[in-house]
């Protein structure tokens, strides 16, 4: 118990941002709180916040012991859910929010199976390419594609998302093939505008090292889909997940180019707030699309 307790006091700090307001969440004294954290850090033998009298900031160390904090609270509510709910059937209404692009084709065509499953659930899917305030707008959950900013919500990751440059064979005839991510500044590059997608650029392996590059060119556009259709149409390279363009590399419609310079995937998550009790229609939902995306043959039945 009193592990347990350290590591809800830790969270609660790091989320929370100060003992005082952790402590009125916890029903305690600031002082129990600080305890609490003194005796993890002594315990695990390494520094998990610094603490001053007008902030708390966590160390390298703190911030990757949160996110594990994070799961280990969310599995620990779900069990504990799992038991208490016995035979209880999942009720009520389900708010997801999934990017528009994504959503339509891995998020929207799991919804008919779930709702035939759990006949007492209602559900509404939000689809934005916008990074929704998921608290704040009063989602239950996010499927999310990419690089999670640092926040205080809890993540399952349910699949990998790898990334490509892709171009049309009648663009490479006419541009020529990129050898190194180094040649796309000789290239038409199709990219995103939006603010909240590929802040960091197009990334890729050399030398062992992940390095992101901003290529530029004549078009961009805020949707994923239209670029994708820019590709097509012969208007350039584009770098695209998968997901969107697998088919179409089986078809001969896009070639992938620079492959051998892919970087490490990154990955497909599931957001929610953290709560120390998830609703059950919540877990169901997670676990399913968990599930889904785990079976072997998922992704190459979508691609067809």
């Amino acid at each position: 118990m009193p592990r347990l307790k350290q590591i809800e006091s830790f969270v609660a700090v790091a989320t929370k941002g100060s003992l005082t307001a952790a402590a009125q969440a916890e029903g305690v004294a600031p002082a129990v709180v600080g305890r609490r954290i003194d005796a993890l850090e002594e315990r695990l033998g390494v520094k998990l916040m610094l603490r001053t009298t007008r902030r708390i900031t966590l160390t390298h160390e703190g911030s990757a012991f949160l996110e594990d904090c994070q799961k280990v609270l969310a599995d620990l509510g779900n069990a504990e859910a799992s038991v208490s709910a016995g035979g209880v059937k999942a009720s009520g209404h389900l708010r997801i929010t999934a990017p528009a692009g994504f959503g339509r084709r891995h998020v929207a065509p799991l919804v008919p199976s779930f709702m035939a499953e759990h006949p007492d659930v209602s559900l509404s899917l939000n689809l934005s390419d916008r990074v929704v305030d998921i608290v704040n707008e009063g989602f239950d959950c996010a499927i999310r594609v990419g690089d999670l900013a640092d926040s205080s919500l809890v993540s399952v990751r349910l699949a990998d998302n790898r990334r490509l440059c892709v171009a049309s064979p009648r663009y490479l005839q006419r541009a020529g093939v990129p050898r190194t991510p180094a040649d796309l500044a000789r290239h038409e590059c199709l990219t995103l505008s939006s603010d909240a997608s590929q802040t960091r650029g197009w990334a890729f392996l050399v030398d062992g090292q992940v390095q992101h590059l901003r290529p530029t060119g004549r078009l961009d556009c805020s949707d994923g889909q239209v670029l994708h259709a820019w590709c097509r149409a012969g208007l350039g390279i584009a770098w695209r997940s998968t997901w969107e363009v697998q088919q179409d590399i089986a078809s001969g419609q896009l070639v992938a180019v620079l492959e051998e310079f892919s970087a490490p995937p990154n990955g497909i998550y599931a957001v929610f707030p953290q709560r120390r009790l998830l609703p059950l229609r919540v877990r169901l939902w997670i676990d399913f699309v968990k599930h889904s995306y785990g079976d072997p043959g998922y992704w190459a039945r979508a691609a067809v």
